[in-house]
């Protein structure tokens, strides 16, 4: 399954962004660089699989899929940025800010996001409620960047929003996508939420600089995980991509 759900966010990526030629092509171009230069993808992924949990079809969700994918990336382009992380390299490629200079990394952002609300619009189920939850996550997460740079840091509060409310989106647009009922959307809700913290907790152990302690974020990326697959009990649809993904989540290596 994973093959065909990976397939279905690639082409439909490629749909819905500029294409390279489009004036200005450097923004075109850029767009393109930063959503097409690698990553898991496992935010659609989520989306997709959520409506399929949901009782509906992976294509129902492509257009949600494909936004918090695009509104994922328009946030790391921003992180990247010298006033922000200062990072000069992305999954082994220069930065967007580093190889087209700030300005442009600023708009391709900028450009990204809006992107990302027209092509949530698209979806032929629940497009009002699909944009808003794109907003409310593409809120969070600033909320949460805003914390983590912040001198005084609340640590689950940043995990909640900076990680964890775009996993939640992804899941709850999925189901949206599938017009899944309000109770099998909550459980799509409390799934992401525990699998997104348990992808912070896992970061912390990659990165060794969990503020817990290496064996609590152990512990706490384990609970997460176990609470995620926990929640999908119940769904109408097929859970095994979304049991399968948590537990591959969990210890993975990078």
């Amino acid at each position: 399954m994973f093959e065909e759900l990976k397939s279905i966010v690639e082409q439909t990526l490629d749909e819905v962004l500029p294409k390279a030629q489009v004036r200005p092509s450097v923004l075109s171009e850029a767009m393109r660089y930063a959503v097409g230069s690698g990553g898991k993808r496992v935010r659609p992924l989520i989306c997709l699989a959520s409506a399929i949990a949901a009782g509906g079809k992976s294509e129902d969700a492509k257009f949600a899929a494909a936004a918090i994918e695009i509104l994922h990336n328009y946030t790391l382009v921003h992180d990247d940025l010298p006033a922000m992380d200062n990072d000069v390299e992305r999954r082994g490629n220069p930065t967007v800010w580093k190889k087209y200079g700030e300005a442009n990394a600023i708009l391709v952002g900028d450009a990204l996001q809006a992107l990302a609300y027209a092509v949530a619009a698209k979806s032929p189920v629940n497009p009002g409620r699909i944009i808003a939850e794109l907003g409310v996550a593409g809120l969070g997460v600033v909320q949460g960047q805003v914390e983590d740079i912040a001198a005084t840091k609340d640590v689950d509060f940043i995990y909640t929003h900076k990680t964890a409310d775009l996993f939640v989106a992804a899941a709850v647009m999925g189901a949206l996508a599938a017009n899944a009922s309000g109770a099998d959307t909550e459980r799509l809700r409390s799934f992401a939420l525990n699998l997104g913290l348990a992808f912070q907790y896992e970061d912390d152990l990659l990165d060794c600089d969990s503020p817990y302690g290496r064996d609590k974020t152990a512990q706490l990326a384990a609970e997460c995980t176990s609470a995620a697959i926990a929640a999908l009990e119940g769904l109408p649809g097929d859970t095994s991509f979304l049991r399968t993904l948590a537990s591959r989540l969990l210890g993975r290596e990078v």
